[in-house]
């Protein structure tokens, strides 16, 4: 079985919890996902099965969409509200002063990730140390802001539609953003609507997908590997060019310089394949071996 499973995650489970129950459920060990989401977290979760896992590195890169709920007027040890409270504050936010603080936090700028977070230090997880009553030191790390709109006021909490990249901690956004009106702040409510062209409108839920399995449905449920590099242009390979791809080799090509998604004559995808001065070489290939 390969290729590519969206999943609504539901609140409460890990990433890893996901993906264990799919490895029942599917009879598949080899399966991986795109940007973790925390267990408190709901929304899309970019599941990779079979051969497909390989593609993996490349979905991981990939813009990610948000919908956070921000509550300020607290500090906790993990960022959002499932953890301690540290500080709190009476003071109340005005969308004005929000409002004057948020270019800040737009476009490129600098976090430092969470201690409760899969962040390794000399092969450690933070939130292992974490745990254990540990603060150490950590690297700040550029991520880019692309959208920050604030949509709503709910019931104390300022509701947020993100537009992020890779890497983005939005606990830490709220926190920092937070720090900076002088009251704290706290993750209230997350979900990942977008992961590059994926939307959660497409995925399912565990009980779907139980429920395909159970009625021999699974396939229909599944997305192929070459869906995530659609913004290339496809290409058939000549049976030649196909057995060199097939051997790892590169191959002489007459197309333009870029890159491709290389296909047998079949329609099966082969490969994510780069063209330059006239030479086809593989970027990652998709072929059962």
């Amino acid at each position: 079985m390969n290729g590519i499973l969206l999943i609504d995650k539901p609140s409460g489970w890990t990433s890893h919890d996901v993906v264990a129950k799919l490895r029942g459920i599917l009879g598949e060990r080899r399966i991986g996902h795109a940007g973790t989401l925390d267990p408190m977290a709901t929304g899309l979760l970019v599941i990779f099965v079979g051969r497909a896992t390989r593609a993996v590195q490349f979905a991981e890169s990939q813009e990610k969409e948000y919908f956070a709920h921000f509550r300020f007027g607290i500090v906790t040890d993990t960022q959002d509200i499932t953890g301690n409270i540290l500080q709190s504050s009476d003071k109340t936010i005005t969308k004005q002063e929000l409002y004057a603080v948020l270019p800040e936090f737009t476009g490129e700028i600098s976090q430092i990730p969470p201690m409760y977070s899969a962040v390794k230090l000399k092969g450690k997880k933070l939130y292992e140390l974490a745990r254990q009553g540990l603060e150490v030191e950590r690297e700040k790390r550029t991520v880019t802001i692309k959208k920050l709109d604030l949509e709503a006021e709910r019931e104390g909490d300022f509701l947020f539609r993100i537009v992020c990249s890779k890497g983005t901690y939005i606990r830490t956004l709220c926190h920092d953003i937070g720090q900076r009106l002088g009251v704290g702040g706290a993750l209230s409510a997350l979900r990942r609507e977008k992961s590059g062209s994926f939307s959660v409108a497409d995925a399912y839920t565990m009980e779907q997908i139980s429920e395909h399995s159970q009625n021999g449905s699974l396939e229909s449920c599944f997305l192929s590997v070459d869906s995530l590099f659609s913004e290339y242009k496809p290409l058939t390979l000549t049976e030649q060019q196909k057995r060199k791809c097939l051997c790892g080799n590169s191959f002489e090509t007459s197309v333009p310089d870029g890159t491709y998604r290389a296909y047998a004559d079949d329609g099966s995808f082969l490969m994510l394949a780069l063209a330059k001065d006239g030479v086809m070489s593989t970027i990652k290939s998709f072929f059962e071996v």
